[in-house]
């Protein structure tokens, strides 16, 4: 019995190299914390620091990095079922005091049945292709489940930025209208004077109090979409509404031309890309599958050791059973009635539908590129010519309202001006948010 138990002891030493693998790459993954810290009243953060911890944070994330620990404890258990299973069992029997009759040469002879107690032990192990099959498929699954963690963690760093910078755009927009009320203001004040100079007329005045009150309902519609934009942003960052948000970067730190011009001049690697990357692992399955379905012709090799030790309590008893057991089998399928046969076809037929998926989406993606590229640059001319012409409409406004003090320019031509540069800067602000969506859309599809 001794040297059975070492024999498959040496066989489940095999087997720690692989299970060290997995417990360490499931506690990479698993490193994450759960989130039961309290949340701080202020979070300050920049771009990078925000993606991050939106990352550490973001719940669909962390269920994500679950599933590649499930996809390791799955890979184990089909190695576990492949290596020796060990069973150990324990039985007692009381006869009840039973005595068995037996003739023996013309004569009954009885025999007492004492109480026996059995202690077993039992190993056993079996092998054939479609296990060792089943650990391939296992790994591709890893492999894919790692993909898929890598592909959300990039939506959701895009995700981020989006938000972020909508909320810098919207903030610089708020802080243009504050100085704009400020200036109107001073001409409202002024014109008022001057009515009541007698220099004036209260028409002038009303229509100056009108531009006033349409400046502020703007900034009151700014403020709150503001609101609104650092909502989204804390949703994605898993913060409590109530917590106060500073972002420590401005808008030309994260719009930078030089990073929009070295993005598209980075050229396209199709490898890179993680849609392409996740189809090949498709194909790489279904390949296994057939293979799989292939191995269901194959044959099982088992093998399995008993030990069983009998103790009687009280005399007599005949031990029947042999202590040491060894067996060895080998069993062939050999009819199915064409069940098998279907599988390997229904697999064959999804290996085919998944390498016609990978050559169209290698057609598409050149031409995806291509677009995305058309896209980002398309966006960052209208950006420049926005960015140009809100500094003009700021400038037109800002020489109208000193025309006006000094009488040199209608109430008409003020208004003209103050509109100009309200349409502008709505106009700026829906420039700048295409082009951080062409950005991070391009990034995501070079996988930077």
């Amino acid at each position: 019995m001794r040297k059975a138990v070492l024999f498959f002891a040496a066989m489940l030493a095999m087997s720690t190299a692989v299970m060290a693998e997995d417990h360490v790459m499931a506690a990479t993954h698993g490193s994450k914390k759960s989130a039961d810290e309290a949340a701080p009243t202020v979070l300050s953060l920049s771009l990078k620091e925000a993606q991050d911890y939106a990352i550490k944070q973001n719940r669909s994330l962390k269920n994500a990095s679950l599933a590649v620990q499930e996809a390791y404890a799955a890979r184990w258990q089909t190695i576990a079922s492949l290596l020796p299973q060990v069973d150990g069992s324990y039985s007692y029997s009381n006869y009840l005091g039973y005595s068995a009759t037996l003739s023996m040469m013309g004569a009954d002879v009885n025999i007492n049945m004492p109480n026996v107690g059995a202690f077993g032990v039992t190993a056993s192990m079996g092998l054939n292709g479609q296990g060792i099959v089943g650990v391939l498929l296992n790994n591709i699954a890893i492999d894919m489940k790692k993909l898929s963690l890598e592909k959300s963690e990039s939506e959701l760093r895009g995700s981020v930025m989006a938000s972020y910078v909508s909320v810098l755009a919207l903030q610089s927009i708020s802080s243009l209208l504050d100085s704009s009320l400020i200036n109107i203001q001073d001409l409202e004040a002024m014109t008022r004077h001057a009515v009541e100079a007698g220099a004036a007329e209260q028409t002038a005045a009303d229509q100056i109090r009108v531009r006033v009150n349409t400046l502020k309902n703007s900034i009151n519609s700014q403020k709150r979409t503001i609101e609104l934009a650092t909502n989204a942003l804390k949703v994605l960052l898993d913060v409590p509404v109530e917590t106060e948000l500073v972002l420590t970067e401005n808008i030309d730190d994260v719009l930078s031309p030089d990073r929009v011009l070295a993005l598209l001049g980075q050229n396209f690697a199709i490898e890179n890309n993680l849609s392409y990357q996740l189809l090949q692992k498709q194909v790489e399955l279904a390949k296994k599958n057939v293979h799989m379905a292939g191995w269901a012709y194959g044959p099982t090799l088992s093998v399995g050791y008993n030990y069983m030790n009998q103790h009687y309590y009280g005399e007599g008893g005949m031990r029947m059973t042999p202590p040491n057991t060894v067996q060895l089998s080998v069993r062939m399928p050999l009819w199915s009635s064409g069940k098998r046969a279907a599988g390997v076809v229904e697999k064959k037929i999804a290996l085919e539908e998944a390498k016609n998926t990978l050559s169209e989406t290698t057609d598409n993606l050149e031409i995806q590129y291509r677009q995305l590229c058309f896209n980002l640059t398309n966006a960052y001319e209208t950006y420049i010519n926005e960015k140009d012409n809100i500094e003009v409409s700021q400038r037109v406004f800002n020489s109208a309202t000193e025309k006006f003090k000094w009488g040199a320019s209608s109430n008409l031509e003020l208004t003209n001006a103050s509109n100009d540069l309200i349409n502008a800067q709505s106009t700026y602000v829906q420039a700048m948010l295409e082009l951080v969506n062409a950005q991070v859309e391009l990034e995501q599809f070079l996988n930077n």
